[in-house]
């Protein structure tokens, strides 16, 4: 039993080290176009107009994780059962169920970008500091492209069946899609309104490659789109709506969080002060986005390895999060060591003043990677409520800490809230999921 269950640990082990590295692959790829497309809106846009349009990018990405729904884990956790039993026809309703979920968060998306963009368009710089009065069409247009191209339930299909790398073939368009916009809007459109035209082509380049995939992917194998309603996956999976509702509050508390938080930095400090600090977080998220990377792929095979017993699941906890702890050690020395010159590189000399809040984001976003295990151990063992809890938790302490702090120290504050929230995130998930492996 013993060897049985090392083996199918090691198994797992591999699995997530060989998946997370087809997305290291692709986000690689993403990586290296970042920075050269972020020196172009940079230094096109200045600080004060990247400023404004980090707020735009900001107030799309709330909206959109506000409404959507993390549906490629419903795929995943229900899908999973009906894969085994080689029932393609419930595993196309839950596909279809996740599909109706996607388009409704659209809809619902769009109302609320409508109602932000005429009650808050002075706070967002519409009005006369973005380009006159048609802007705010402008940034509805660009939300609701955010909104369409919602692509979870497609991701979904990709990495029930293992295919992570069609996975990281298909995120990768995002970089891809955003380097050819930002070319093209700095040769015939350098203001904002021609690289929110860029980064909505590159959504929907995204969006197209990860269905055509999916689909290819999926032939054969996700039954007959017109066996059974869609919403018959309510009753042939109990609890989905329960994990749907919880799924989709986690994601969009911690989300909504982080991009909340540069709203708040633009209402105390303005404009600049929020561009200094999306790029400073958005730099510090690419250095570290193995967590993301390693959280999908931990939840996949923590999800299997449930079936097989608390020892298997016990021991492959325990590997997931010795390689984590060596990444956050490994990626804290780099933006120790690289992080100021490669602001000044990126960005040029006006945004060097970023570096300090650089190196704090990027000391949270190292603690939460360390913590990466954690999330999905108590999605995969039915504590998905205990985990919205904690998130809840985190995120309000995480905006009380900014409002707080921002009066007092400017962004660095802001910055530290990071800090300090991202350290109680990580000691009561951690509690959390040492109750859960002795439960």
């Amino acid at each position: 039993m013993f060897k049985r269950g090392s083996g199918q640990t090691s198994d797992g082990f591999a699995r997530i080290l060989a998946n997370t590295g087809w997305l290291l692959g692709g986000k690689g790829v993403g990586a290296v176009l970042s920075l050269a497309y972020l020196a172009i809106v940079t230094r096109t846009l200045g600080v004060a107009d990247f400023g404004r349009f980090a707020l735009v990018l900001s107030a799309a990405n709330v909206i959109k994780t506000l409404v959507s729904f993390d549906s490629w884990q419903i795929v995943v956790r229900y899908g999973q059962p009906h894969v085994t039993d080689g029932n393609g026809d419930a595993l196309n309703r839950v596909l279809r169920f996740c599909i109706l979920i996607d388009l409704a968060s659209a809809v619902a998306g769009g109302l609320i970008a409508a109602a932000i963009i005429l009650l808050l368009g002075d706070l967002l710089g519409l009005d006369s500091g973005m380009g006159g009065p048609d802007m705010g069409w402008q940034v509805w247009a660009f939300c609701m492209v955010m909104m369409i191209t919602i692509r979870s339930s497609p991701t979904g299909i990709l990495r029930l069946f293992d295919r992570f790398d069609s996975a990281a073939f298909a995120e990768t368009m995002i970089p891809v899609g955003r380097m050819i916009g930002a070319g093209v809007a700095l040769a015939v459109m350098p203001d904002i309104s021609g690289f929110l035209i860029a980064w909505a082509f590159a959504e929907l380049l995204c969006a197209i490659s990860y269905w055509y995939l999916a689909l290819k992917v999926g032939r054969g194998r996700i039954g007959n789109w017109r066996t059974g309603r869609a919403l018959d996956a309510r009753r042939e999976n109990p609890g989905i709506i329960g994990f749907l509702t919880a799924t989709n509050l986690q994601t969009s508390l911690s989300s909504i969080g982080q991009q909340v938080a540069v709203l708040i930095v633009g209402g105390f400090v303005g404009p600049m002060g929020a561009g200094l600090y999306r790029l400073a977080n958005q730099l510090a998220n690419s250095l570290t986005k193995i967590s993301s990377l390693l959280s999908r792929s931990i939840f996949v095979e923590l999800s299997r390895t449930n079936t097989h017993g608390k020892d298997a699941l016990g021991a492959l906890f325990r590997r997931t999060n010795r390689l984590a702890l060596v990444a956050g050690a490994v990626i804290i020395g780099l933006i120790v060591t690289i992080g100021h010159p490669l602001l000044g590189l990126i960005a040029g000399k006006d945004f060097v003043p970023a570096y300090p809040l650089l190196l704090l984001l990027g000391i949270a976003a190292c603690i939460d990677l360390v913590g990466v295990s954690y999330r999905p151990l108590l999605m995969a063992t039915d504590r998905a409520g205990l985990s919205l809890r904690i998130t809840f938790v985190s995120t309000l302490l995480l905006l009380g800490l900014q409002s707080a702090l921002l009066p007092l120290y400017g962004t660095r504050g802001a910055a530290m809230a990071n800090v300090a929230a991202a350290l109680a995130g990580f000691a009561m998930m951690g509690l959390a999921s040492r109750r859960a492996m002795r439960g």
